[in-house]
């Protein structure tokens, strides 16, 4: 084992310091500069550094995130599940009249049917009855007819 691995060897190492050199400011071509209305110049702030240097420069407002949409208090699931249902209940509703109006309406035509045979079959029992005069036909004309031992004799 090494001896500066140990974890008892006291060994001293001389510390390095390094200090940054600053480079020059590049020449930098002048920024463009953008027309400001009256009253809306932004307020500049300075800092002192502590080894006495100034920087100067616009105030930055800190960025503000997006606000976080809110989330609905119930699902979309349920949503559409309580509309399904009602929609269910709308179309059941309107099976059940639709139901009923087909059986009223099979009753009306039934006693329309009714109806016309009552007055059918009067007509067609006046034209039996009626006593008017005779159209044609063979009339006979039975006097003095006995029934013996289920015998006609005439």
């Amino acid at each position: 084992m090494h001896p500066e691995n140990t974890p008892h060897a006291s060994v001293q190492r001389a510390v390095e310091i390094h200090h940054p050199t600053p480079y020059p400011p590049a020449a930098v071509a002048p920024a463009p500069v953008v027309p400001v209305q009256p009253n809306t110049v932004p307020a500049v702030a300075s800092i002192v550094l502590p080894d006495g240097r100034v920087v100067t420069g616009y105030a930055i407002s800190p960025a503000h995130p997006e606000p976080i949409a809110a989330k609905p208090a119930v699902s979309r699931a349920a949503v559409n599940v309580a509309l399904g249902g009602v929609g269910f209940l709308a179309v059941c509703g309107g099976l059940i009249l639709l139901t009923s109006f087909i059986a009223a309406l099979t009753t009306f035509i039934t006693q329309l049917i009714t109806l016309a045979a009552v007055i059918f079959g009067g007509w067609i029992a006046v034209q039996l009855f009626s006593t008017r005069g005779h159209q044609g036909g063979t009339t006979v004309n039975i006097r003095k007819a006995t029934f013996k031992r289920n015998h006609f004799h005439g």
